[in-house]
């Protein structure tokens, strides 16, 4: 990466550019010389990488003015700044000058004070040209990552979502116009079928509007938060005992059938934290760690206080994620849904995350791919107190 401002001197006689070279000695610029207009325009984006160009009007062959012409008809070369350096003085002579784009121009002989604060003022406007060029490709990088995010949040929102509702409400639908249809030609068996399906489609349909409904609840939670910077009066006090993490891992484990594939060893504290935010957080949590691992791969839960900070972290064999899916993490958010034909509708995590930060606390996520993840979490103690601070209880389900 150059550090000098480079100057393309273009000019027939070989003398002036030895002028011009002298005039600039010791100060930090990197002169070039071009002998003809010819030279230049075959040789610029090849040999000549300029950042100001100082012309000759009055050159044989291709003279300046129409160099200045072809150079700013160049899109790659419309920036750069062009002085013309001209003996003629008549306004007509200038105004060809400039209509040719010329940006500044200045008489012969050259007078050395003059040329150094022209060319200086080129060299302002051209960086500030060059840092709004920069700022509106980041712009636009950053404008093509909202498109491309919006995108996919738009294919996740009408396919999951879309899919999350139907699904169980068909079912739901199904099995009541079964019954209605049929209920005279059913044995009990069939009837009691009918309803298990019933019932478990309501239970999913229930599952997934609680869902929407806490992550509404912690979206206008902490949008409170950050913006009022008040102390939230339902998280003031609050206490649990990490005790309960167990309990919920427990459940979880037993509800997907893999109680033999958990690990936990979490030390006894007492932690500043609502029993039902930490049902929600554990429950969001363990459900990604057994819905993305299979079946007798290992599923580890441990905690312990360091410095009044309790230290929380779920891992699982599982799936994993790329670094730029973990960097895409957000609400109606899933990856490679239907490949595996997942359920769910992309919130866990981001729940997960706004719980967190609505007691400050703070949240890495690490993966390898088709290998495992790693949620840390660090949570608040209450008021420093640990209940049982050496004791370390590792627990085989």
């Amino acid at each position: 990466m150059k550090n000098s401002i480079s100057i393309l001197v273009v000019d027939d006689e070989p003398e002036n550019f030895d002028v011009i070279e002298g005039l600039f000695l010791n100060q930090d610029y990197e002169l070039s010389y071009a002998p003809s207009g010819q030279d230049t325009l075959e040789s610029l984006g090849n040999f000549f990488h300029p950042d100001i160009i100082l012309l000759d009007v009055m050159m044989p062959g291709i003279d300046g003015i129409e160099v200045c012409r072809q150079i700013k008809a160049m899109p790659e070369w419309q920036a750069v700044p062009i002085i013309m350096i001209t003996a003629l003085t008549s306004k007509e002579d200038l105004a060809h000058c400039l209509a040719a784009g010329a940006d500044d121009f200045i008489s012969k002989p050259v007078n050395s004070l003059e040329l150094r604060a022209r060319v200086h003022s080129m060299v302002r406007i051209k960086q500030q040209y060059d840092q709004i060029q920069n700022w509106s490709k980041l712009q636009q990088s950053t404008i093509e990552l909202l498109e491309s995010s919006l995108t996919e949040l738009r294919g996740n929102l009408a396919g999951s979502l879309s899919h999350e509702l139907n699904t169980p409400f068909n079912g739901i639908l199904s099995s009541f116009l079964l019954l209605d249809s049929y209920l005279d030609e059913m044995d009990a068996e069939e009837i009691q079928e009918i309803i298990n399906i019933g019932t478990t489609s309501a239970k999913r349909l229930e599952k997934v509007t609680q869902k929407f409904l806490t992550y509404l609840y912690l979206e206008l939670k902490t949008d409170k938060f950050l913006n009022d910077r008040t102390p939230d009066m339902d998280i003031q006090g609050a206490e649990t005992e990490t005790s309960l993490i167990s309990d919920i891992a427990t459940d979880k484990a037993k509800a997907f059938e893999r109680s033999n594939d958990l690990t936990l060893e979490i030390q006894d504290a007492t932690i500043r934290f609502t029993s039902q935010h930490l049902q929600w957080l554990i429950d969001e949590l363990l459900d990604n760690a057994f819905k993305f691992s299979e079946p007798q791969t290992p599923v580890k839960i441990s905690g312990q206080v360091i410095d009044e900070v309790f230290q929380l972290s779920i891992s699982d064999s599982g799936r994993g994620m790329t670094q730029e899916q973990i960097d895409k993490i957000g609400a109606f958010m899933q990856f490679e849904r239907y490949y595996y034909e997942q359920q769910g509708v992309g919130l866990g995590l981001k729940i997960a995350q706004k719980i967190v930060n609505l007691y400050e606390g703070k949240i890495l996520i690490s993966s390898t791919y088709q290998q495992e993840t790693i949620v840390q979490i660090e949570l608040p103690v209450a008021h420093g107190v640990i209940s049982n601070p050496l004791a370390t209880v590792p627990e085989k389900l």
